[in-house]
């Protein structure tokens, strides 16, 4: 991937360096050493089957960047597996049969984007309740699964009405039976760059953070790019009478100081993370004056460790054109440097990553999401630390 240092760089070297594949630039492990070192850069139950890139007594596991246990995948990449009619196709339909072939390629966490499936699926169209999730944690036993997170509930209104309240307490106590440590979201906490509504946004993951915690469950907010754009929280006031310009503070890096750090956590994604590192790098500073502040995603990490339990692992191909930097592909086989970025941020049994590909469903390759899943888990597997 790209190579930036931790201080600002003018907007033109910055796409001049993303335009870099990670094959051509500090590739080795000798440069991945260095990246630590240096300042800051970009960057089947076990009975059934071992993933194909770990052989049973490889001894391999050892250097592995992330442990076997720690390998999983978010259901939303097989979410046309998840909702096919079982009557319709001889491929895995339904959460029992991709349970089982995920566990098969390897995986052993799984995360949740929803409870339907196909109705002819086992169990019925929703296991969304109390009877529907002990279905599912008997089927996650049963092939060595473990559910990690969820993208659940959480309540758009605030203060919580009551019916809120009891929503979001059935969603907890779902993840419970499922066995879950973590439940949340795939939205940002607020889709403003007002510093007003994100201390709002921290009141109200505040609360639903200790609620969570009551019933030992770490509730999550996963972001897109835009949540790392800037804060606008000073300046002069647009005709509303909100602010026009920025200290340099992101919001979520903002959001991490004004959230207690005991009840609410975040699910980095790492693509989106650098999605923001290539659209986000100036702000217009109180002053006015126009500033450089390239984001860099692991040092994130690092000054926050405790506050990402789960990555979003999801990869992408440079692409200047695209408005994004990048297109999305399968994992393992685009130009962001997961070894590097593994290895910068560490706590490798604490983070726990999540394979994901937005785009890995076809309409016309009935089998590509499980296809896509299967090198993921592959190129995850793969990532080693540097001896």
């Amino acid at each position: 991937m790209t190579a930036f240092n931790d201080e600002a760089v003018t907007g033109d070297a910055l796409r001049r360096v993303l335009g870099v594949s990670r094959r051509s630039f500090l590739s080795t492990c000798t440069a991945a050493t260095a990246a630590v070192l240096a300042p800051p850069v970009f960057g089947a139950a076990p009975a059934l089957a071992q993933g194909s890139s770990e052989k049973a007594g490889s001894g391999k596991g050892r250097s592995a960047l992330v442990p076997p246990d720690k390998r999983g995948i978010i259901l939303y990449t097989v979410r046309d597996a998840v909702a096919r009619d079982p009557l319709a196709s001889d491929l895995p339909s339904g959460f029992r049969e991709v349970f089982r072939q995920l566990s098969r390629f390897g995986y052993r966490q799984v995360e949740f984007a929803g409870f339907g499936q196909h109705a002819n699926a086992p169990g019925g169209a929703d296991l969304g309740t109390v009877q529907g999730a002990k279905l599912l944690r008997s089927w996650l036993d049963e092939y060595g699964l473990r559910a990690q997170g969820s993208h659940g509930f959480i309540p758009a209104s605030w203060p919580l009405t009551a019916s809120d309240l009891d929503t979001f307490k059935r969603y907890l106590e779902i993840a419970n039976i499922l066995g879950m440590k973590h439940m949340g979201t795939g939205a940002d906490p607020t889709g403003t760059p007002y510093r007003a509504d994100w201390d709002v946004a921290a009141q109200k993951w505040n609360t639903l953070g200790a609620i969570a915690r009551r019933e030992g469950i770490k509730l999550y907010t996963h972001n897109h790019d835009s949540a790392y754009d800037f804060l606008l929280d000073g300046g002069p006031l647009d005709a509303q009478g909100r602010p026009t310009r920025s200290s340099g503070i992101r919001k979520l890096e903002y959001f991490l100081k004004v959230t207690d750090r005991k009840n609410v956590y975040l699910e980095l994604d790492v693509f989106w993370a650098h999605v923001a590192q290539y659209k986000f790098h100036t702000y217009t500073a109180h002053d006015g004056s126009q500033r450089e502040k390239v984001f860099d995603p692991a040092a994130l990490v690092v000054r926050n460790t405790d506050r990402f339990p789960l990555f979003h692992a999801k990869d992408g191909v440079v692409n200047l054109q695209s408005g994004l930097g990048y297109d999305m592909v399968p994992f393992g086989t685009g130009d962001i440097d997961y070894r590097r970025f593994f290895t910068r941020v560490g706590a490798k049994n604490y983070h726990n990553p999540m394979v994901e590909q937005d785009n890995a469903p076809s309409t016309t390759v009935a089998g590509q999401s499980l296809d896509f899943a299967r090198i993921g888990y592959d190129n995850l597997a793969a990532l080693r630390a540097c001896d």
